[in-house]
């Protein structure tokens, strides 16, 4: 597992009303501040990768669809640098991630629905000075295929 990454495997409480599950608390330490909270849908198929960013930390969740999340660990010195490491979050497997600075990360919406992730961040967006470094979905350096394979 890439350095720095953390995951919270999220409880349901279900009754015959819906259900209920409790996402994040100050007490976790899972962000070192709370600077935004997003929230964003994509279609199926959809890859949305990669990026990274030098002062903020993300923390994602997919409440709706599900998606396949890839990481690379970009950090000098990190002892996972180089390490790519993928995740399924979404409706069958509710966890939250937290993704470090400097860890490059992006998605590909899984099955035949939309998916909507939920995300914070230890920063506020800025238009004029964006914490965002965008690295294509098929670079050479980090080398994932996106493919899905048939087994």
């Amino acid at each position: 597992m890439i350095e720095g990454v953390r995951i919270k495997k999220l409880i349901k409480h279900v009754d015959d009303r819906g259900y209920f599950t409790e996402l994040l608390r100050d007490d976790e330490g899972l962000l070192t501040k709370f600077g935004q909270a997003s929230m964003s849908m994509s279609y199926p198929g959809v890859i949305k990768a990669f990026h990274y960013h030098m002062k903020q930390d993300d923390l994602w969740f997919f409440p709706n669809g599900n998606a396949q999340v890839v990481l690379h660990d970009l950090r000098e010195g990190s002892p996972t640098k180089g390490k790519t490491d993928v995740y399924y979050l979404g409706e069958e497997n509710p966890i939250l991630l937290v993704i470090p600075k400097m860890v490059a990360h992006g998605y590909r919406v899984l099955g035949n629905k939309p998916a909507t992730i939920i995300y914070f961040t230890t920063e506020s967006y800025q238009p004029n000075n964006p914490d965002e470094y965008r690295i294509p979905y098929n670079d050479p350096t980090i080398g994932f295929d996106w493919s899905t394979k048939n087994r």
